[in-house]
């Protein structure tokens, strides 16, 4: 499907009839418009879990009604229904800095207090959500469903007890270290590691979140962490958003054959990210070609804070690494479904979250019908479509839930 087709998906059926190529399990007489009046008719039959959204962040820096259509952003309430969303995990994100400036969990507090203030302003659009019963159950209400992971655990700022007053606060995920290495663990963009893996109080959190009922994100984790956290966490652990090195040879961020293969030993998913520098081996050399200018210039010229952030900036737009296209995501579904099964692979757009660098067809949150059309023309069946879209993340929260004897609260 063309890149303006896709376009127009986005905010309507298409209603030009055009022969399809036969593939996939497709007929040759089945058309273009139906399959897109089916792709629209599943993303609102079926349930949409998003497992990673950076909205939080987004109306920290700029405060938006989300619960209208907004000039900006990749999210709000009107292209979300349309899109067929019905549950979000948004990202309680907290920078990096704040390992060691402190402050991390008062951070943390005021992005829930925030979050859950969208349900309290806006009843009749949003609602919290805290397990998969709550999910299931607010399914067809016409209300999305908003549950909420911490992104970075600096906030856990080495107390243990801190993981269950996050859980008591709605906390169902979190991603154990973002863009540098924290207390608890090795980043996989940070160049030195701390641990070479996971710290001992690391080990501790495993145990801990284990026992609480609380998913490990192992997004942005280093290798050496992502292996110790599987030997020794006792459920299931979920890649909330990420994508398969296989297409970014060399880029630890994404996770590679062996550790998707891994994962779902344990039974756990990968959520597929849409970034286009996540699944788009160009666009995902271009961009560390950027970074690695970036860092250079700076070192050489003494740029630091918000003079080398500044730099960055202005490089990177005078220097776009380029789009990837929504067949990449489909890529990387396909790979991981041939890897190890139609039951270990999901959504986590990261939406928000990517800086815009996002493929063409899947440019915010109503375009989740481009990618289900993108799955039936590849022959992917409803039983398929509803496991990618919401089933195979609900099975593993569930299970990580019943482990414990946990009861949300």
């Amino acid at each position: 499907m063309s890149n303006n087709r896709r376009t127009v998906l986005c905010a309507a059926i298409a209603v030009m009839a055009m022969p399809a190529i036969g593939c996939g399990g497709q007929t040759e007489s089945t058309t273009d418009a139906e399959l897109n009046r089916k792709a629209h008719e599943l993303a609102q039959k079926y349930l949409i879990i998003d497992t990673h959204q950076d909205v939080p962040y987004r109306l920290m820096e700029k405060m938006e009604d989300i619960s209208k259509r907004t000039q900006g952003g990749d999210f709000d309430y009107p292209r979300a229904r349309q899109g067929g969303l019905d549950s979000v995990f948004m990202a309680v994100y907290v920078p990096p800095e704040y390992e060691e400036r402190g402050g991390g969990k008062a951070f943390a507090d005021e992005t829930i207090d925030m979050i859950e203030g969208w349900t309290k302003t806006w009843p009749d659009k949003f609602v919290m959500s805290r397990s998969p019963a709550d999910v299931r159950e607010q399914f067809g209400q016409g209300k999305i469903s908003i549950a909420m992971g911490m992104e970075n655990g600096s906030p856990i700022e080495g107390d243990l007890a801190n993981l269950k007053y996050f859980y008591d606060r709605g906390i169902r995920y979190i991603t154990l270290a973002h863009s540098k290495n924290n207390h608890i663990c090795d980043s996989s963009y940070d160049d030195k590691p701390k641990w070479n893996g996971l710290s001992p109080f690391g080990a501790e959190v495993v145990a801990e979140m284990n026992r609480l009922g609380m998913i490990i994100d192992v997004s942005h984790v280093s290798d050496a962490a992502f292996y110790q956290i599987v030997e020794l966490s006792k459920a299931p652990v979920v890649a909330t958003h990420s994508s398969c090195r296989h297409f970014t040879p060399g880029w630890e961020r994404n996770m590679d054959d062996t550790m998707i293969m891994l994962l779902a030993k344990k039974g756990g998913v990968i959520q597929i990210t849409f970034g286009s520098g996540f699944v788009n081996t160009q666009v995902n050399k271009r961009y560390l070609d950027n970074r690695r200018h970036i860092a250079e210039y700076a070192k050489i010229n003494g740029l630091e804070g918000g003079e080398k952030e500044q730099y960055a900036k202005k490089y990177m737009a005078d220097h776009p690494p380029g789009d990837a296209d929504i067949s990449d995501v489909v890529a990387h579904i396909d790979h991981v479904v041939e890897l190890v099964g139609i039951d270990h692979v999901g959504l986590g757009s990261d939406f928000e979250g990517v800086g815009g660098k996002l493929p063409n067809g899947l440019r915010d949150v109503s375009c989740y019908p481009n990618l289900i059309y993108e799955l039936l023309e590849k022959g992917y069946t409803e039983e398929d479509i509803r496991k990618i879209c919401a089933d195979n993340f609900l099975r593993v929260w569930s299970d990580v839930q019943n482990r414990t004897g946990q009861i949300p609260k």
